[in-house]
């Protein structure tokens, strides 16, 4: 399928969204349930895969649905089509905090390689696949399974990463280290696979894991400072737990019965 060339706007700073404008004909896919708003003239459809199969018949659809479905992703997308006479813009907002990474694939060589759940949306013509895991240390202690989603083609996509995001550039045989869940993105040439801390008493009590990421070039990796499953653990664990008591934090009037106490205090003198 040919590649829509697309005029995107990213807007914000810790909440961002992407604005996508689409010439009459144009048409852009996003991930189940990211689109933001679009203007009128646009024609939103629902289909079974990642949209680049819908030539290739029933069992097109299904391998490209079952690759979705493997990396714990929605069996559908949403392809935006322009249906209008002139340019219409459709958004698509972030998940979380962070940041949307614009991907020219042409420019990477037309294949990228990023966490599962880091697509937001593309130019349609861009593939949606999975990538193995080739070693076995990668697979079961990697953080993120055996499986990577895979784009591909020469079109712009669009990835999403929690907090801060840097790019580095590794040079071949330079070696990078890194936590398993801040590893958002790589080409295909990197190599990765996972390294063990070395020391039990790092392990146990270190607060990093018991595994980190080792990526080596030539190529290009993507790091981001807020995991999603990191901030999801520190909002659990913040939390109240049910049946127990609520632990109050961050403030001296923290809780309801703090709140009470001090409500009592300041109503004494209409007694």
């Amino acid at each position: 399928m040919a590649m829509d060339v697309v005029d995107y706007e990213i807007k914000g700073s810790e909440m961002q969204f992407v604005e996508v404008e689409l010439d009459p004909g144009e048409a852009a896919i996003g991930e189940a349930g990211s689109m933001m708003f679009m203007d009128a003239g646009i024609e939103m459809d629902t289909v079974f895969g990642d949209g680049a199969k819908q030539s290739g018949g029933l069992f097109g659809k299904l391998l490209g649905a079952g690759k979705r479905l493997i990396t714990g992703e929605s069996l559908f997308t949403t392809i935006y089509t322009n249906q209008a006479s002139g340019k219409k813009r459709v958004g698509f907002a972030a998940p979380y905090p962070g940041k949307i990474l614009p991907m020219d694939l042409k420019q990477l060589g037309g294949t990228l390689l990023c966490q599962k759940d880091a697509f937001l949306c593309a130019a349609r013509g861009v593939s949606l696949g999975i990538a193995f895991q080739k070693k076995l240390g990668a697979g079961f202690f990697g953080g993120e399974g055996f499986v990577l989603q895979k784009l591909e083609g020469d079109g712009l996509a669009f990835v999403h990463a929690g907090g801060t995001v840097v790019r580095r550039e590794l040079q071949p045989g330079q070696t990078l280290l890194v936590d398993t869940g801040c590893l958002v993105a790589m080409t295909p040439n990197v190599d990765f696979d996972i390294q063990y801390v070395g020391k039990i008493k790092t392990a146990l009590f270190g607060g990093e894991g018991v595994f980190l990421a080792r990526v080596t070039g030539p190529g290009h990796v993507w790091l981001q400072s807020l995991p999603f499953s990191r901030l999801a653990s520190r909002i659990f664990a913040a939390a109240p737990q049910t049946g127990g008591g609520q632990r109050e934090e961050g403030s001296l009037l923290g809780g309801l019965g703090a709140g009470s106490l001090l409500g009592g205090v300041l109503g004494g003198d209409d007694e």
